[in-house]
């Protein structure tokens, strides 16, 4: 089996390559790519070189965790009535001649059945969005945690964020965001900055920018005994001022990746009524063009999110 995939060939090189696909085993289902999103926290830092090196890291690499498609064929261990099912897939494996690292940016995908979830046909191409979102309700979802009144960053995982929290019925949070192109696009909360809500403070604060020097702007704004939630990704060593932050009794959180059941909670905000992906996709482009996609998903701060269209030939 052969797949079309795009491949970070060393950092700063990518391109789309035919690359052959180990076959199927009886748990396993092949999917057909709708479409694939662009991660431009994770998938930033493979292709600068700047990932820190984990297990399955190696260049070549298939990256890929956000893609939607249609599967073609299940083994016989697999879920009956897959086939046909339009599904989210998070990850896939099995190339030969690149690691997958997280392998789903493919047009034919091979992957365990047990981790593909089907989705309403309705979603379309927002299901791409589904990691983000899976991501941003794991973060608010930490046992024990406060519902953050503070999100820093109004990118795709701040917006993403302060709707979860509307969504799940709590009060609309303030949003911080310092890039104008950024600012618009709210819905049902206040975009602002940190000078605007001089001497505010909030009881917890969820940071959503990726920032690694985000600390102490954060401390400078906490209860005493409030808390902050590291929800990006940060591949820079993060440092803070002890003094302020003993004097609040700072807390600290760090959200890992989502889990399945973050997904299927996300699901349910959607079908409810209650979520809505809307208006958050503003980028699309052919595998052909892939090079120049990633380069605008990771440069250009008017671009949301970035989306490969699979569904044409190649």
């Amino acid at each position: 089996m052969q797949t079309q995939a795009i491949v970070f060939e060393q950092p700063e090189r990518i391109g789309l390559q035919a690359l052959h696909v180990a076959e199927p085993g009886d748990g396993d289902v092949v999917v057909h790519s709708a479409w694939s999103g662009i991660s431009a926290g994770t998938e930033k830092l493979l292709f600068e070189g700047r990932m820190p090196a984990f297990p399955g890291m190696g260049y070549p690499l298939v990256p890929g965790y956000e893609t939607v498609g249609r599967v073609v064929s299940a083994g016989r261990d697999a879920p009956s009535g897959l086939e046909g099912s339009l599904v989210f897939v998070p990850g896939a494996r099995g190339y030969r001649d690149a690691a997958a690292l997280f392998g789903a940016s493919a047009a034919d995908l091979v992957a365990p059945a047990d981790r593909v979830i089907p989705i309403s046909e309705d979603l379309a191409q927002t299901g791409t969005l589904l990691s983000l979102a899976a991501t941003a309700y794991h973060a608010l979802t930490l046992p024990g945690m406060k519902t953050p009144d503070l999100v820093i960053g109004h990118g795709i995982v701040g917006r993403l964020t302060a709707r979860l929290i509307i969504a799940m019925g709590h009060r609309a949070p303030t949003v911080w965001e310092i890039n104008p192109a950024r600012k618009h696009g709210a819905d049902g909360y206040e975009v602002t900055t940190s000078e605007a809500c001089k001497g505010q403070t909030f009881a917890s604060v969820i940071d959503a920018s990726g920032d690694p020097d985000i600390l102490d702007k954060a401390i400078a704004v906490l209860d005493r005994g409030g808390e902050i939630i590291l929800a990006g990704f940060y591949s820079e060593t993060m440092s803070f001022r002890f003094t302020p932050a003993f004097m609040r009794e700072a807390q600290f959180r760090i959200a890992a990746e989502f889990k399945p059941g973050d997904v299927h909670a996300v699901l349910e905000l959607l079908a409810a009524g209650r979520l809505s992906l809307d208006g958050l996709i503003t980028h699309s482009s052919s595998p052909a063009d892939a090079e120049a996609a990633y380069r605008t998903a990771f440069g250009d701060p008017e671009c949301l999110k970035m989306i490969i269209d699979w569904r044409e030939p190649q």
